[in-house]
């Protein structure tokens, strides 16, 4: 079989696959968070979220809502060098992002079923 035959059955086989794959997962939620940064923020947001009483009012204070860290949890950095992984009962993380032209930085008690929101500084 010449070179040319097998490019050409390569790419009908080639093609087959990336047909079957975007019809079984094109209507799934799927994703690819394979690094330690993305399943941080996925494992965060999946769990059940709790805000602190000093977090509130920090929101509140720069016309801001939960919503903005809906946003940070899906956008923003992992700063692991800030970050307290070597807890054994809840792991605490510090995320930072941007939202409305500001810069959010939280500090996160992630325990085994429930994410809660212990800081939230504010930089514009």
């Amino acid at each position: 079989m010449n070179i040319a035959k097998r490019f050409l059955f390569y790419g009908f086989g080639f093609v087959i696959g990336i047909i079957l794959l975007m019809f079984f997962l094109g209507g799934k939620k799927t994703g690819c968070d394979y690094g330690p940064e993305a399943r941080t923020l996925k494992n965060i947001r999946i769990k059940e979220r709790k805000f602190s009483e000093a977090t509130i009012s920090a929101l509140r204070n720069n016309d801001l809502d939960t919503s903005a860290i809906s946003k940070i949890l899906k956008n923003g950095d992992v700063l692991f060098s800030e970050s307290n992984t070597k807890l054994d009962s809840c792991k605490q993380y510090v995320v930072e992002g941007n939202v409305s032209e500001k810069k959010l930085k939280l500090r996160i008690e992630n325990c085994d079923s429930i994410a809660t929101v212990l800081t939230a500084q504010i930089k514009k």
